[in-house]
């Protein structure tokens, strides 16, 4: 079944090259590569597509089906390679290429949040809200070390852009969605300036009741949260900017997967950053900025949902979890006749702690205990090389020192035993590098590149004090687990023409001490033990876009992961099935209407004793296709008015990613995945000026 797997996501890869590269052939000849800037006039986005080689940009702001995306996880999954492992309708986690957790390199603002449940229930992109962003960045892959150390299957930034002004003047954004089971979201954007200053405030709010499935079965999945953010910049001239910067946050939310709840989001944050550019000579730019992020969360078993009395928790009990991070990144940017240089610095400092008790709100007359704490410090450069006109060569480097210490008196959860390691540090020097090469075909819209990259990484918080075991011979999983490194080689193509887009990508790597997590059945229930073992990955993504005609865009995406253990030959658990995305979009200016058809492969390739800290592989799953349809209507320059109806046909479908539902909520003791939302109707307002 591998075999055949694999087949068809290399053979229809290939066919949708070939039927791409004809049709460009005869389409146009003669046209130069030019990178794709980001269509923001698109009244609902229904694809994407790379911007460069192995890196994507959009606009966050703009509805994009299916819609509509409650919090970051959900923004990801509609870009080819990205999954979502679900718990519920919310707060969901990212995973790339069948990779997750730290892996993927998660930041807001160019600051790292991260999340405190030791289960990732409050994971970073927990916190983020899209559409309070400008724009989105994702670079796959270990082809970049300008954000972070350790990031093997990729970095994700969602970004806000400075708001120079020519003028004194005031700019709105705004937009109001209704949608099925109670769902309903405000964002605003409001951005007051003049050249020297700019005022800034953005905030959202969102809710939701929970969704019923294909068949009409409610799940547990309501959630209610909302974010505030302000910024204050002075813009002595267009090409300098000092911005001071504060935000929060909270919410609750249900999950089906879980014997807990999420009944706080706290969030409070500020930054500070400096960017000066166009300067003469060799330094052209400079980029400098500090951040403090501190999240506050609360899970229990009686605030949305009664314990249950036959369960593991039959008694009322929450935890309240805290993870404070704090830190900083100087980039210079020299350049050159033919090259372009960025070289800086990098560090972090967090602190996770934590409290408990059984009883409703008896945890707050419990006192903070610190459990962990973790320090990195890195130096990096990235230098791109124009060759000639066509050949171009991107290369980096960069080491990264990273320390963590033990600060748990007694280990065990329910039968607490003292901590052997407590007080215990370990510190590493983890190098990462990569060098890439990219060549436009001489008189053809058509560039491709190859590249290879290589990048060790600390294991994270999770991996260290969440499993219940380390390795045979350690004694837990902060004394024995090794850090990860990763091998990648990375290989495409990407065609830019008048009438037709298209790119593939695939990927081939070996992961030296993988961490992989074993979950233990025992009487009474199961152990995790987190350990080392080398992992081989590959796969690829493609797409094309082709306006066949005035008005009209047809699409498809394809998506491929795959993984083993390299001495068992047994398959990573977690990983997304082969997905396939067709698109058609029509657009007169005024008026514009689309379609998506989402279909996805069944599942066989599972380890059930395998996961990660979050869940483990429930067993194969089914395929299923999602067909959804939209329609839009520019009102006027400022107003526009769209709406869709997702799962058109009602469809009763899982995700291959899923946990398990829990018995509190009348799911039966054998593993039972969380069924998707049934059909799903939307309408949103937005209005800009």
């Amino acid at each position: 079944m591998k075999g055949k797997v694999l087949c068809v996501a290399v053979a229809g890869a290939v066919a949708l090259w070939q039927l791409v590269a004809a049709g460009a052939q005869a389409a146009e000849q003669g046209a130069p590569v030019q990178e794709r800037i980001v269509d923001l006039d698109s009244l609902v986005v229904v694809g994407v597509a790379p911007v460069a080689s192995l890196t994507w940009v959009t606009d966050p702001r703009l509805p994009r089906q299916p819609v509509p995306a409650s919090d970051g996880a959900d923004y990801l999954r509609t870009v080819p390679g990205f999954a979502t492992l679900r718990s519920g309708g919310t707060n969901g986690d990212p995973v790339l290429r069948g990779q997750f957790g730290s892996r993927l390199n998660l930041l807001a603002g160019d600051g790292a949040l991260m999340g405190a449940c030791p289960s990732r229930m409050d994971n970073a992109m927990s916190y983020v809200s899209p559409e309070t962003y400008d724009r989105l960045t994702i670079v796959k892959g270990p082809q970049t070390v300008l954000w972070g150390g350790g990031a093997s299957a990729g970095t994700v930034r969602f970004e806000r852009e400075i708001p120079y002004f020519d003028q004194p003047g005031l700019r709105l954004d705004g937009s109001a969605m209704f949608a099925s089971h109670g769902r309903n979201d405000q964002v605003l954007d409001a951005i007051a300036g003049s050249p020297q200053v700019y005022g800034r405030l953005t905030a959202n709010r969102s809710e939701s009741d929970d969704y019923e499935d294909g068949v009409g079965r409610p799940v547990p999945s309501a959630w209610e949260k909302w974010n505030a953010d302000a910024a204050i910049g002075w813009t002595p001239d267009p090409d300098t900017v000092l911005e001071a910067s504060v935000g929060t946050g909270d919410g609750q939310a249900r999950y089906a997967g879980r014997g807990m709840d999420g009944t706080q989001f706290d969030r409070a944050t500020w930054g500070l950053r400096f960017e000066k550019k166009g300067m003469q000579g060799r330094l052209h730019e400079i980029a400098a900025n500090v951040y403090y992020n501190d999240v506050d969360h609360v899970m229990d078993n009686y605030t949305l949902r009664e314990p249950d009395p036959a369960g593991a928790m039959p008694m009322p009990m929450a935890s309240n979890v805290a993870h404070r991070t704090s830190g900083g990144r100087s980039a210079f940017g020299f350049g050159g006749e033919h090259w372009e240089l960025t070289a800086g610095v990098d560090a972090r400092s967090s602190r996770h702690s934590r409290r408990s008790a059984t009883g409703r709100g008896q945890y707050l007359a419990q006192p903070w205990t610190v459990d962990a704490r973790f320090r990195q410090a890195g130096a990096f450069a990235e230098l791109h090389w124009h060759l000639d006109a066509r050949n171009h060569l991107i290369a980096g480097a960069r080491v990264d020192r990273s320390e963590a210490q033990d600060r748990r008196a007694t280990t065990g959860g329910m039968m607490p035993t003292p901590n052997p390691t407590l007080g215990q540090a370990r510190a590493e020097t983890l190098p990462s590098a990569f060098v890439r090469f990219e060549q436009d075909l001489d008189g053809r819209p058509l560039r491709w590149y190859a590249g290879i990259g290589h990048t060790r990484r600390m294991p994270d918080y999770w991996e260290l004090f969440s499993p219940n075991r380390g390795p045979d011979g350690a004694a837990n999983a902060f004394a024995g687990v090794r850090p990860e490194r990763t091998t990648q080689f990375d290989v495409g193509m990407r065609h830019a023409g008048k009438r037709i887009d298209a790119w593939v990508s695939a990927y081939a790597g070996r992961m030296s001490d993988y961490i992989a997590f074993d979950y233990i059945d025992a009487m009474g229930g199961t152990t995790t033990r987190a350990r080392n073992a080398d992992a081989d990955i590959r796969g690829g993504e493609a797409g094309v876009e082709w306006r066949a005609a005035e008005h009209w865009k047809l699409g498809g995406t394809l998506a491929y992961s795959w993984g083993e253990l390299a001495d068992s030959g047994q398959a990573l658990p977690q990983m997304p099935p082969l997905e396939a995305r067709l698109n058609a979009a029509w657009d007169n200016g005024t008026w514009s209407a689309g379609a998506l058809l989402r279909a996805v492969a069944a599942q066989d390739r599972v380890s059930p004793a395998l996961g990660n800290v979050v869940g483990r592989d429930l067993g194969p799953s089914s395929g299923f296709a999602v067909f959804s349809l939209n329609g839009a209507y520019r009102i006027d320059d400022r107003w526009r008015l769209a709406a869709g109806i997702d799962n058109l046909f009602d469809r009763d479908y899982v995700e291959h990613l899923n946990l398990a539902g829990n018995s509190a909520f009348g799911y039966p003791a054998d593993p039972t995945r969380i069924h998707e939302p049934g059909r799903t109707a939307w309408v949103k307002l937005n209005v800009s000026y």
